[in-house]
Parts: C-alpha cells; sequence; structure tokens
C-alpha cells in the first residue's frame, strides 16, 4: 500500500498573536489526526502565531506610527525561532505518530540577526526531522510591511511513500518558475498554504492540479472577529474596522486531473481526512509532463539559486 498516503488538512485558527497558545492546538490537531492514522498533517500560512490583519485596519503604511509599531513588536516577540527549539514539540509529536508535518510559521530567524520575521512553510519528516524551511520569497502587497523576503533555499522536495512532496506560500502559488523548480524536483504532491477564504484556493488549486498533473492540497487557516484575544494591543482599534469574518477557510484538495477531491469547506474548523493513491499521478502524466516528455529544455530552462542568504559571512 506504498502508493496511498492518507492526509490531514487542519483548516483551524490560531490564538492570534499567541505562539505558546497556538503550538498548542497544533499538537493537538495532530493528536487528533493520530487517531485516524494519518501520515501527512498541513497547516495554514503564517498559522503561528497569526496572520497580520491589523495592517489592513490600522493604517498599516502610516509612517512611524505608535500602534502599528507597537502591533509589530508584539508579533515579533510571538514570532517561531527554529534555532532556539520553539518546534521541538511538534517534531517530537510528528516522531511518535509517524506523522509528516507541513506548517506554516512566522519565522524569526538567528541567520538573519533575530529581528526580521519571514512568512515560512517548515517540513517535518515522519521521523521528527525538519527537512526543509521555506521562507516566502516575495510577502504580498501589505504583507511587506511586516515580513521580509525569503530566498530559494527552501525550494526542496521530500520523498513520502511513493509521492514526492512540495510546497509553496499563498501568492508565491501564482509565480509559475517557482512552479516549475519543484516540478523539475519531481514534485507530484504540491502542498499550497494559506492564511484563509475560498477565494484564493477555488481556482488555483485545480489549476496547479492540472498543470502539474499533481495533486495539490491547499491548506487554509480561519479568522472571525470573535477570534482576537481580549489581551491584543490596541484591539479596540482593529475591531473599529475588522469584518465579522476574516478567513473563512476555503481547504480542498484536487487529483491530477484538476478535478475536485475534496471542494472547498468554508467555515468549519477541524480536520478534513482524504485517502490519496499515487497510480493517480502515472496515469494523468501519459499525455501531459511539463519538465518530462512534453518539455523543451533545449529552448527554455530555468536557473535556480537555492543559496540561504545572509548579511554576513564569518570566516574563523
Amino acid at each position: 500500500m506504498d502508493h496511498i498516503l492518507k492526509v490531514a488538512l487542519a483548516q483551524i485558527s490560531p490564538v492570534w498573536l499567541n505562539k505558546t497558545d497556538t503550538l498548542k492546538k497544533v499538537e493537538q490537531s495532530i493528536i487528533d489526526a493520530s487517531q485516524e492514522a494519518v501520515e501527512l498533517i498541513v497547516f495554514g500560512e503564517g498559522l503561528v502565531p497569526g496572520y497580520p490583519f491589523w495592517l489592513a485596519l490600522t493604517d498599516g503604511a502610516e509612517w512611524n506610527k505608535t500602534v502599528n509599531k507597537e502591533l509589530h513588536a508584539h508579533y515579533v516577540s510571538h514570532a517561531i525561532c527554529i534555532e532556539k527549539g520553539d518546534l521541538a514539540s511538534i517534531c517530537e509529536l510528528s516522531k511518535k505518530y509517524k506523522m509528516a508535518v507541513y506548517l506554516g510559521i512566522i519565522e524569526r530567524p538567528l541567520d538573519r540577526g533575530g529581528h526580521s520575521v519571514y512568512a515560512s512553510l517548515v517540513y517535518i519528516d515522519q521521523k521528527g526531522n525538519i527537512r526543509s524551511v521555506h521562507r516566502k520569497l516575495q510577502p504580498t502587497y501589505d504583507e511587506r510591511l511586516t515580513w521580509s523576503s525569503g530566498d530559494g533555499n527552501g525550494l526542496q522536495v521530500h520523498p513520502l511513500k511513493q509521492f514526492t512532496v512540495g510546497g509553496l506560500n499563498c501568492w508565491e502559488n501564482w509565480m509559475p518558475l517557482p512552479r516549475a523548480a519543484l516540478y523539475g524536483l519531481g514534485e507530484d504532491l504540491h502542498i499550497a498554504v494559506w492564511p484563509g477564504s475560498d477565494h484564493n484556493t477555488k481556482d488555483i488549486t485545480r489549476f496547479i492540479a492540472r498543470e502539474s498533473r499533481s495533486f495539490v492540497i491547499s491548506v487554509s487557516s480561519l479568522m472571525t472577529k470573535e477570534d482576537f484575544p481580549k489581551e491584543t494591543p490596541h484591539l479596540e482599534r482593529i475591531l473599529e474596522k475588522a469584518p465579522d469574518i476574516l478567513a473563512n477557510g476555503g481547504s480542498c484538495i484536487a487529483g491530477p486531473d484538476g478535478e475536485w477531491i475534496v471542494e472547498p469547506v468554508l467555515n468549519k474548523e477541524g480536520l478534513i481526512i482524504q485517502t490519496i493513491d499515487f497510480n493517480r499521478v502515472l496515469e494523468e502524466r501519459q499525455n501531459f509532463d511539463s519538465v518530462g516528455h512534453y518539455s523543451r529544455p533545449d529552448v527554455t530552462k530555468l536557473s535556480v539559486n537555492r543559496e540561504r542568504q545572509s548579511t554576513v559571512e564569518f570566516k574563523d
């Protein structure tokens, strides 16, 4: 049964801007998934500690504004530092239950000084080892006011039974060249993570599946006006303009033919569990393979820089 994979889409809300409590929700989702013998669980973009919704609600681009500076500082203080072991408990559960994990985090990496943050997608294998950390290449629109631009180091794929799995963050799924990089590495199970809402997932999920002849799993978070913790800095200012629903989910799965296996699920918190069959990939690659028999590398070819970027290089 090496060609069969049981997956769980964890469509949950964060305990917004609270790293510790959000990690507890992630842990519980993994424990719940283990009761269903899940082999891969996926969480939304930036779930820990949450998406920077305040930027669109507090005039986030206004220069030197106290409310935005204080919210940013609070955000950074609750970001994940992998080097300090913030994901150790998740890795332990992954190993215990032999469950691979894709987790969207706001990362505060020491290799960039430890004060800037990145929207990162972390892959943990079934032995509990962190195998890749993909920092979002290009934050989208107002995200650039709080997130930094990533690099190509995380453009990696990983073996999982007969599948080869890779992933991208939110709107970088619309970037054809990063997609092509993953296809060229043999990806046949694509993970697309989002902060939430079916307006993101309903079109691109099926498009990528049809383009790549791969399974595509899109996972989104949830967020309502009631999900803002009472201790959030400047909460009254945020709630003044916040809609009742900021992220309605929209997690879904498309098959290698581009058709729905699970249509976008809206406004429902919990695990979405499905079994997928690798043989469907081979069937659909029969007539199209964008990096194989239907490619022309003598005419068009992609060059990818996967070096982890840093401002300084030390030679001791």
